[in-house]
């Protein structure tokens, strides 16, 4: 109950940048981790109640309006200085492909971690067991299926590689 209470409320805050402190606080109450400096311009989109508790976010990120995460069994680990655009949606949770009779399609699921220093465009899809890499780029829209190395640009549906990026002056591959 709790969580929900606070969910909804730093959801409801006016997006004031005056208030963009208030709503980190909100959310940490709710029960997100949110790094110092990190901005949430929320609304949340978090399921099931309860899920909040494992959602990591690192200090200076950002993430625009309207991110989901579905965090049924596994965590979302998101880095330091990670920028997220609108619509972002986080899965950890699907379904497998092969129906069984009585059983269903079953359910697969893994964590997902967003390094340090990575943008995400807007409505990309990140799904279960994926790690995005250190600086990576996932261009608007794109579906990520499988882990990003990291200084690359991907996008589409699947994502794959478009190009590598330069990597700044010392860090080395």
């Amino acid at each position: 109950m709790r969580e929900a209470v606070f969910l909804v409320l730093a959801n409801n805050l006016p997006r004031l940048w005056l208030l963009d402190r208030y709503r980190a606080v909100l959310y940490r109450l709710a029960g997100v981790t949110v790094g110092r400096g990190s901005t949430i311009y929320g609304p949340l989109s978090v399921r099931p109640y309860g899920g909040c508790r494992y959602i990591t976010i690192g200090r200076d990120s950002f993430l625009n309006v309207d991110t989901a995460f579905t965090v049924v069994y596994d965590r979302v680990r998101i880095g330091d200085r990670v920028q997220i655009g609108p619509r972002v949606a986080f899965e950890t949770m699907g379904h497998g492909l092969t129906y069984l009779p009585g059983k269903g399609r079953g359910r697969t699921s893994g964590p997902i971690v967003v390094e340090d220093e990575v943008w995400i465009g807007a409505n990309a899809v990140i799904l279960q067991g994926v790690t995005v890499g250190r600086g990576a780029v996932v261009a608007a829209g794109a579906v990520v299926t499988r882990d990003v190395a990291a200084w690359t640009l991907v996008g589409g549906v699947p994502a794959r590689v478009l190009r590598e990026l330069p990597r700044p002056h010392g860090d080395a591959p």
